[in-house]
C-alpha cells in the first residue's frame, strides 16, 4: 500500500466551541472550518490538544468528525488524546466511524521515548483502523520526551506514518535533525512561535492553532517566495500576539476570547477546570489586538 507525504503548507488546528450551556457549538465549528478555507489552508486538524478533545466525551468527539467533514472538502487529520494502545485505538475507530469521508490521517502522540514500544503501539492503531499516522512530539503535554534519533527509528519502521509534527522545544533543532534523517515532512506547531526558525531548518509548514490563520498563511507564501527575510518580515507582526496566546495554561482561553472578539465564535467559553483569561490580561489582549496589521474580514 502507498501512503502519501502529508500535504506541506498550513494545517489549522481547530479549537472546540463551547455555548452558553457547554455543549459543542456546532455553528462555531463550521466558521473556523470556512476561515481555514478562507486563508487558503492546505488541511485541518480536529480533537487536537487545543480542540480541548481530552475533556470531550466519545459522543461529542463523533459529533464534531462529523460537523468537520461535512463542513468542507479540505483533507482532516483527526487527533487521538489517549496514550494508551486499546483506548487510543477506541477513539480511532469511533472518529473513523463518524467522519462522513475518509479522514487523511490520526495524529497520534508519542506516548514513550523507547521506539520499540512506540512503534508497537503506533502498529496496533494502523492495524486496526487501516489509518495513516501524524507522529505528535508534544513532551509538554505527554511528558514524555522523545531523541530525534528514536523518532527516526520509529518512522523507519513504520512506512504508514505520513508526518511528524515537532513541538519539543527547542523546536529549530529537533527539526532540523528530523528533516536531516527523513523525507518526511515534518512540521511545526506551539501557536507558530518559531515558525520562521523552523522553516529554515526544513519544516514543511505549520500544523497549528492560532487566532489570526491568515498570518501564518502569509508568513509561509513569504518563505516560499523569497526565503528567510521574506518570512520573517512578514511574521514579525504577528510575533508578540503568537507569544501572548502561547502561554502555558491560559493559551486556549487567549485564543479563544480573540477568535470570538472576531465573530467566529459565538462565546469565549473553555470547558472547566481549564482556566479562562485571567481578567488582569483583558488590556493586554487588547493592546496587542489594537497594533496588528490589517487583516481580511471574517465571513
Amino acid at each position: 500500500m502507498t501512503h502519501t507525504p502529508l500535504e506541506r503548507g498550513l494545517w489549522v488546528v481547530l479549537a472546540t466551541p463551547f455555548g452558553t450551556d457547554d455543549d459543542v457549538d456546532h455553528g462555531s465549528l463550521r466558521r473556523q472550518v470556512h476561515l481555514a478555507e478562507q486563508v487558503g489552508a492546505a488541511g485541518l486538524v480536529a480533537l487536537g490538544v487545543f480542540g480541548e478533545a481530552a475533556s470531550l466525551s466519545s459522543a461529542e468527539h463523533a459529533a464534531v468528525l462529523a460537523t468537520v467533514t461535512a463542513a468542507t472538502t479540505l483533507p482532516v487529520v483527526v487527533g487521538l488524546p489517549a496514550r494508551t494502545t486499546a483506548v487510543a485505538v477506541e477513539q480511532a475507530r469511533g472518529c473513523i466511524g463518524a467522519a462522513t469521508r475518509p479522514l487523511r490521517g490520526l495524529m497520534v502522540q508519542a506516548h514513550s521515548p523507547r521506539p520499540e514500544l512506540l512503534i508497537e503501539h503506533l502498529h496496533a492503531i494502523h492495524d486496526a483502523t487501516g489509518a495513516d499516522v501524524v507522529l505528535q512530539d508534544y513532551p509538554v503535554v505527554s511528558g514524555v520526551h522523545v531523541t530525534p534519533a528514536a523518532l527516526l527509528e520509529t518512522v523507519a519502521a513504520c512506512p504508514f506514518v505520513i508526518a511528524v509534527k515537532a513541538e519539543s522545544t527547542p523546536t529549530a533543532p529537533s527539526v532540523a535533525a528530523l528533516t536531516a534523517g527523513t523525507a518526511l515532512p515534518v512540521f511545526g506547531g506551539l501557536g507558530g512561535v518559531g515558525l520562521v526558525d523552523e522553516l529554515a531548518c526544513g519544516a514543511a509548514g505549520a500544523m497549528t492553532g492560532f487566532s489570526h490563520p491568515e498570518a501564518l498563511r502569509t508568513a509561509l507564501t513569504a518563505y516560499d517566495d523569497g526565503g528567510f527575510a521574506a518570512a520573517r518580515a512578514a511574521w514579525a507582526p504577528w510575533l508578540p500576539l503568537a507569544n501572548f496566546e502561547g502561554q502555558v495554561g491560559i493559551g486556549l482561553a487567549l485564543r479563544k476570547a480573540i477568535l470570538y472578539r472576531r465573530g467566529v465564535l459565538a462565546t469565549r467559553r473553555v470547558r472547566p477546570p481549564a482556566p479562562g483569561v485571567p481578567p488582569l490580561l483583558e488590556p493586554v489582549l487588547a493592546q496587542h489586538l489594537s497594533t496588528l496589521p490589517s487583516t481580511q474580514e471574517v465571513s
